[in-house]
């Protein structure tokens, strides 16, 4: 799922963060607002707006600017259930976790897999959203009709930095793994000029890629796909270790949220986020 391994000195820099701030857990009995960290540019996860609607939440540390998407809603159902205004800060990838261990936010929901690279620094919540990982070509290009990673033998794949999707890449046969980019708009670029022959995405921001980028094409990889783990395709909630209390609290939550609720959530989010 969404963004493999962060960088061990991000892990280095969080740790010191760690061992020079108070240990103290979140209060759920006296905590009035619970601040969400998440990047506001992941599709149909979570994206800025320029103006509110009923399906935004304002960003507390970019006034006038407004947050969507799917990871916005789980925050607010889990806001309600918790009895908590939601508070949401766009903070940068490779800051969220730093971010969160400093205190700057309380929880990540961010599309964020729960990694074992990961579970080092920080605790998880059960799932909140399951997908799969596909590839996106041109849509007239030499592997529209790709069906396995073996179709890829030798073919220039490229991927968003630092996720799972540049780490799975080296699993294709031959390949020729290119310098990881910075966001999928940059991703897209590179495919529809022919600069990259494909790129690795999960499903649901794939979807949101193709509908702003018809000239791109999904390859579904039914006939041989990336070796994964569990944790790869699952997003959770990310929490500070100590925050036990906290971290039941918001498995409770998630419970009572439905598959039926979770997907149609997921739908309506593709259908307003017009893609990346």
């Amino acid at each position: 799922m969404k963004k493999g391994i962060l960088f061990t000195t991000m892990g280095l820099i969080s740790a010191l963060l760690i061992s020079c701030m108070p240990s103290r857990q979140y209060d759920l009995e006296s905590e009035t607002k619970i601040v969400v960290g998440l990047e506001a540019a992941y599709a149909p996860f979570n994206w800025a707006e320029v103006s509110p609607n009923e399906f935004t939440m304002p960003i507390s540390n970019q006034p006038g600017s407004y947050v969507d998407g799917y990871d916005v809603s789980i925050a607010r159902l889990v806001g309600n259930t918790l009895n908590k205004t939601v508070e949401f800060k766009a903070i940068d990838w490779l800051g969220l976790i730093p971010a969160l261990n400093s205190r700057d936010i309380n929880i990540i929901i961010a599309g964020m897999s729960p990694t074992e690279v990961r579970k080092k620094e920080i605790a998880f919540s059960d799932e909140y959203y399951r997908s799969e990982i596909v590839m996106l070509v041109k849509g007239d290009g030499a592997y529209k009709d790709a069906t396995s990673i073996n179709d890829f033998d030798g073919a220039r794949i490229v991927a968003q930095i630092s996720t799972i999707y540049d780490e799975v890449i080296d699993q294709i046969p031959n390949v020729i793994h290119q310098t990881p980019l910075d966001d999928y708009a940059s991703l897209a670029l590179a495919v529809a000029s022919g600069s990259s022959d494909a790129f690795v995405a999960e499903m649901p921001v794939a979807i949101s890629v193709v509908s702003s980028n018809p000239n791109l094409k999904i390859v579904s990889l039914i006939n041989g796909g990336f070796d994964t783990l569990d944790e790869d395709i699952t997003v959770a909630i990310g929490v500070r270790k100590i925050d036990t209390d906290l971290l039941e609290a918001l498995n409770s939550a998630l419970a009572l949220i439905s598959q039926e609720t979770r997907e149609t959530l997921m739908s309506e989010a593709l259908n307003r986020s017009g893609g990346i």
